[in-house]
């Protein structure tokens, strides 16, 4: 497996810096392992509610609508501190403008998914550490039992992508996860070898 991972490694070295992918016509920055991987786990959880914080262009809110168009089931409330005109229109997607945990956003938030009985939440805004750490204790309520809190970019400052970026998603989560043991992380989504995510796939077990 060494061997392997260093293969891996290098990989996210040459991947990350060109990740673009379109879907649909529309820029999302995603690895096509990664979305695989959504694919299943929205098949497999059937969410109710997805909530994604950090719209960029939007690709990522329309593949996930396109999603639960296949399962005829759930929505997107993704969220941006920028809105543009450009955005994709769906039925099965909302948009929200702001920082992802101003008090704003968060009421906002709250009050879509409230009652609802299953939600995922994907965290992919801002990178650095204390603002995925606001998010992850913002957010991580709102992730209903059986279902997944991605934390995205897990790869980068040097794990093994972009040394030169500093403390970010990884960072966080080690810093969180283990004062939060009502969720865990999924080994079995990283089973396609190479994620932009690694140890970010936490499903929520309590």
């Amino acid at each position: 497996m060494r061997k392997e991972q260093k293969i891996i490694d290098e990989f996210h070295k040459l991947w990350y810096p060109r990740q673009e992918v379109w879907w649909q016509g529309v820029l999302m920055m995603k690895c096509p392992m990664d979305l695989l991987m959504y694919q299943e786990i929205v098949y497999e959880c059937r969410p109710d509610l997805i909530i994604e914080c950090g719209t960029f262009n939007g690709g990522s809110a329309l593949y996930l609508a396109h999603l639960c168009d296949i399962r005829q089931h759930g929505t997107v409330l993704t969220i941006d501190i920028n809105r543009s005109l450009h955005f994709p229109l769906h039925p099965r997607i909302t948009y929200a403008t702001g920082n992802s945990v101003s008090k704003d956003v968060l009421k906002t938030v709250e009050a879509v998914a409230s009652g609802v009985r299953r939600v995922m939440v994907i965290l992919d805004s801002d990178h650095s550490k204390a603002h995925v750490l606001k998010e992850l204790e913002a957010y991580s309520p709102f992730v209903t039992k059986g279902q997944y809190l991605i934390v995205e970019d897990t790869n980068i400052h040097g794990h093994p992508a972009r040394e030169d970026l500093p403390p970010g998603p990884w960072e966080a989560l080690e810093a969180w996860l283990p004062k939060n043991p009502g969720f865990i992380r999924d080994q079995a989504c990283e089973r396609f070898l190479m994620t932009l995510n690694p140890g970010g796939y936490l499903r929520r077990v309590s």
